[in-house]
């Protein structure tokens, strides 16, 4: 039950360094995935299809101000190489990803791209979105044209930690409606928080847990922060400290996995950013998904929402031989050809809690 960790201990856990108290931590963490997930680990190939935002968050290297990076989009051939390469592939599983952009050409042409995508592969590709704050008419659209996941991360959910890290123009209260509106339309969905911001407590991260369990979030996508040079929360993380958001990104893994039990949990690439085994470490504290890259290399240099984001050099078959040892390595295996549903949505769906 979720009562059998209290709030109080949560917080104690994510505010200890003792790398043995929290590898006991890990372990039991990893023990509750095996009894209601398995070890199992699903692919998530994702596609960063452009890096076109109208967004200015304060901490992304892709915001609307940062007149340094190269902008890109990427044609919808291309698009669909990739995602039928996964099919191929027997990922069960896609998440096209992009800066988020509201216009009706963009919602088109998600839409185009969704009835291709099902086309090519016959329906049997599942495809998550993750493009930001749409309308209910848009997401309806998208969920009509096949469209089954949708990740939105709330980043926080303190609204004044919010604040903080957004211009004036981006409101939280938006946010919590769109995932509000993608619950009604039958989304499996998924959102998340970064780990260690500057600001942050461990209060902070115990009402993130909260959120997720108040909200019935069927998917989490959450990473440690880690700063991009080129944003203003830059100036604001000169203590920044690797091995601590590597422990505090592992430790929320764990906190999440055991509280909420039957949601998929992402092992994100920042974890491998922070150390080269940081998704197996990931997986051993409790995730079960993972998102390996399926962007052609020559983008990805500018997709960095983060600085020293890793794979940059890795096409999408090096990726996949790679992730596939690793994960082995762990003693786990890949659910190729499943699409990998989150647990908790489908006894959600059906009624069962």
């Amino acid at each position: 039950m979720y009562d059998a960790l209290t709030e109080q201990a949560m917080m104690t856990w994510l505010e200890t360094r003792d790398e043995a108290l929290l590898a006991s931590l890990y372990a039991r963490a990893y023990a509750v995935k095996l009894e209601q997930v398995g070890n199992k680990v699903y692919y998530r190939g994702i596609i960063e299809f452009s890096n076109i935002c109208e967004k200015d968050c304060f901490y992304c290297g892709i915001r609307r101000s940062n007149g340094e990076v190269k902008r890109y989009t990427v044609d919808d051939a291309d698009v669909l190489s990739a995602a039928r390469w996964a099919w191929e592939q027997k990922y069960g599983s896609i998440v096209l990803q992009s800066g988020e952009r509201q216009t009706a050409a963009f919602v088109d042409r998600i839409e185009a791209l969704l009835n291709q995508i099902s086309e090519a592969t016959h329906g049997e590709l599942g495809v998550t979105l993750s493009l930001g704050e749409q309308s209910r008419e848009t997401f309806q659209r998208w969920r009509a044209t096949g469209a089954k996941r949708y990740l939105l991360r709330i980043e926080t959910s303190n609204p004044a930690l919010y604040r903080a890290l957004h211009p004036d123009d981006h409101r939280h209260d938006v946010r919590l409606q769109c995932l509000q509106d993608l619950r009604d339309l039958d989304y499996q969905v998924g959102t998340g928080v970064m780990i260690g911001l500057p600001g942050q407590t461990a209060r902070d991260l115990v009402n993130d847990i909260n959120f997720f369990r108040d909200h019935d979030i069927d998917m989490i996508g959450m990473g440690p922060f880690i700063p991009h040079s080129q944003t203003p929360l830059a100036s604001a993380s000169s203590s920044f400290d690797k091995r601590r958001q590597l422990q505090l990104g592992l430790t929320m893994i764990a906190l999440t996995r055991i509280a909420l039990k039957d949601v998929n949990i992402a092992a994100t690439t920042a974890l491998q950013a922070l150390d080269p085994k940081g998704r197996e470490q990931g997986l051993a504290a409790g995730a079960n998904i993972i998102m390996p890259n399926l962007t052609d290399t020559k983008y990805r240099e500018g997709y960095q929402l983060y600085d020293g984001k890793p794979c940059l050099d890795e096409n999408a078959g090096m990726c996949r031989f790679c992730l596939e040892g690793r994960i082995a390595s762990i003693g786990e295996h890949v659910g190729y050809g499943e699409q990998g549903d989150s647990p908790h949505y489908l006894r959600r769906r059906n009624g069962c809690r």
